[in-house]
């Protein structure tokens, strides 16, 4: 009986251990990339929430860009460029985008240092004012006695005096409150105020959001040599781990350029992701954000940034009076890990 006792036992145990073995495999594997390296942890940071406009993220983690590049990458959503830039520096993030015209504010006000860019999201910005019928909005003037909500870090508020200025537009008659990223169109859809804050691309979503047909006023209709988003790091990350970033960005821009060719998958990908999504609404904000990631001189090639664009966007923010010091695009751009044209 003892010696059956112990058979059994035996047996049992070594089917434990093939049990702990197969799913210890299984674990080690997931945790490599296709050479059997072990994949680099890195934290990446949306834009602003987690709208269509950012889906290419979730898509290059899902689709395995991201791990052929030997990155495990946890995606968290972002609240606008003062936040990211400020999480990324502080070392809680690695990786995330920025409106590239909101981190010169930033650089050229004295209000962050230490991050770069080093690849370019989109080639003209998609920021701008968004309203609905109804609010008596339908030109910037129109704006001035209005009360408009966004997040404190928002490109779109940090940006507004400038538009302001060039469209003749009297600042100090625009209201301003503070509102998060994901609630800003429930804020507008509960007429709490006239506008929101808003990428262009999100016309879509605030329509289903809203049930009204929304107003967009794009910040580009009066400066239009202004890039979108731009992927930053930190500094210390740039200098230490050029190679890494390179691959980063690289896996990056086969997500984005994956969910503009397949937006609809790329929107149901959003949605596995993050249930409160709205997959017709994320899709059609691929749709619409595609005309932003190309331009006439950026080719076929995704991510490219240009010296000389972005030295006039420098030069729209002096001549505004929108920036307190004097800087150069090579102060904000890692030119060496800029994908080429």
């Amino acid at each position: 009986m003892n010696r059956l006792t112990r058979t059994v036992a035996a047996a049992a145990l070594a089917t434990a251990l093939t049990l702990v073995s197969a799913c210890s495999g299984s674990d080690s594997s997931d945790a490599k990339a296709g050479d059997g390296k072990a994949l680099d942890k890195v934290t990446y940071l949306t834009s602003f929430g987690n709208f269509g406009r950012d889906s290419y993220a979730w898509v290059a983690k899902e689709k395995g860009f991201f791990k052929d590049a030997g990155f495990d990458v946890e995606i968290k959503p972002g609240q606008g460029t003062g936040a990211v830039i400020q999480t990324i520096v502080g070392g809680q993030a690695d990786f995330g985008p920025i409106d590239l015209t909101g981190g010169l504010l930033q650089l050229g006000n004295g209000q962050a240092k230490d991050f770069v860019a080093v690849a370019a999201i989109q080639q003209r910005t998609m920021a701008g004012i968004a309203t609905v019928e109804g609010k008596n909005i339908a030109s910037p003037k129109d704006l001035e006695g209005k009360t408009l909500a966004d997040t404190p870090g928002s490109v779109v508020r940090n940006l507004f005096p400038t538009y302001a200025r060039l469209a003749g537009v009297d600042a100090s008659k625009v209201t301003w409150v503070n509102g998060q990223a994901q609630e800003l169109m429930g804020t507008l859809a509960g007429g709490k105020v006239d506008g929101i804050g808003q990428f262009v691309v999100g016309q879509p979503t605030i329509e289903s959001v809203t049930k009204k047909k929304a107003v967009m006023l794009p910040y580009s209709n009066v400066m239009q040599d202004l890039y979108g988003n731009v992927l930053i790091t930190s500094s210390k990350i740039a200098k230490e781990k050029p190679e890494m970033v390179k691959r980063f960005s690289g896996a990056l821009m086969k997500g984005l350029e994956y969910a503009l060719t397949n937006p609809q998958e790329s929107a149901d990908i959003l949605k596995k992701n993050v249930d409160a999504s709205n997959p017709a609404a994320a899709a059609a904000e691929l749709q619409l954000m595609a005309g932003y990631v190309r331009s006439s001189n950026s080719g076929t090639q995704l991510g490219t940034l240009d010296s000389g664009r972005v030295a006039k966007s420098i030069a729209i923010l002096q001549g505004a009076g929108s920036l307190k010091l004097n800087i150069t695009p090579d102060q904000i751009i890692d030119f060496s890990l800029v994908p080429k044209a």
